[in-house]
């Protein structure tokens, strides 16, 4: 390339880097659709952060468990109380989005509208935060999961590497921490109790509710009921008060 003028060569340049960059954000995507991944980038960044500040007694807690071997009841929970039209969007929930963002003129708190998709893309390959860049990244491998895994892929990766307590990542590991049991004897009222936390499971606990997430068990596992249990998984087409009950 050296006949090349300057601005043309770093425009070559730019455009190789991106091209392998995709190729190469692709590839682990594809591997990780049929690979059970092994940890995640929150998880790197929460075991870094214990050792920066010395917390010498922080112990990391994950192991995999595949779909086969949870409750019916977990997935269900956690699409009932984190994302309701997950089985049927295509990884942006824009009426939430919309929501969100009239929330927010009208002065009220800015509340997340982030899928399960979107969350998991976050989780697996990101760090926490909120930066533009980070949102952006998100949004682009939320579009490669949902192009190259299927939704019970997605599903089954979210509810084992999402936190669910301090250092304690995935249904395996909280189910053995909190209930003494696998994640296959996890009953409804359970598995709300753990989507219950999911907003921030820093501050709320499983092993220690308050009354805010027992109010928010009950409520998930009627909102799992009346999505018709973890049949709803299944379904073709959302009912009609999906995006009510995920304003609530």
């Amino acid at each position: 390339m050296p006949h090349l003028p300057p601005f043309r060569r770093l425009l070559r340049y730019a455009g190789i880097v991106i091209l392998s960059w995709v190729a190469l954000s692709w590839f682990v995507v594809l591997v990780l659709r049929f690979v059970p991944p092994w940890t995640s980038a929150v998880m790197m960044e929460r075991q870094f952060d214990a050792l920066i500040h010395g917390e010498r007694n922080f112990r990391l807690q994950h192991h995999w468990v595949p779909w086969s071997r949870v409750s019916p009841w977990v997935p269900i929970a956690m699409v009932a109380g984190e994302d309701q039209k997950f089985p049927f969007h295509h990884g942006f929930d824009f009426d939430s989005i919309h929501n969100a963002i009239d929330a927010a003129d009208d002065g009220k708190r800015l509340r997340g509208a982030s899928t399960i998709s979107q969350q998991t893309a976050k989780n697996l390959f990101l760090w926490n935060g909120r930066s533009f860049v980070r949102k952006g990244l998100e949004a682009y491998f939320t579009v490669l999961l949902e192009m190259t895994w299927p939704k019970r892929r997605i599903l089954e990766v979210y509810m084992n590497i999402a936190q669910l307590g301090d250092g304690i990542y995935g249904v395996g590991a909280a189910s053995d921490a909190f209930f003494h049991a696998s994640p296959a004897q996890l009953g409804p009222s359970q598995a709300a109790r753990l989507a219950a936390v999911l907003p921030n499971p820093d501050r709320f606990h499983v092993d220690r509710p308050s009354s805010y997430v027992m109010e928010r068990s009950r409520w998930i596992e009627q909102q799992m009921n009346q999505l018709g249990g973890p049949a709803y998984l299944e379904s073709k087409e959302p009912p009609r008060d999906t995006a009510r009950a995920r304003r609530h």
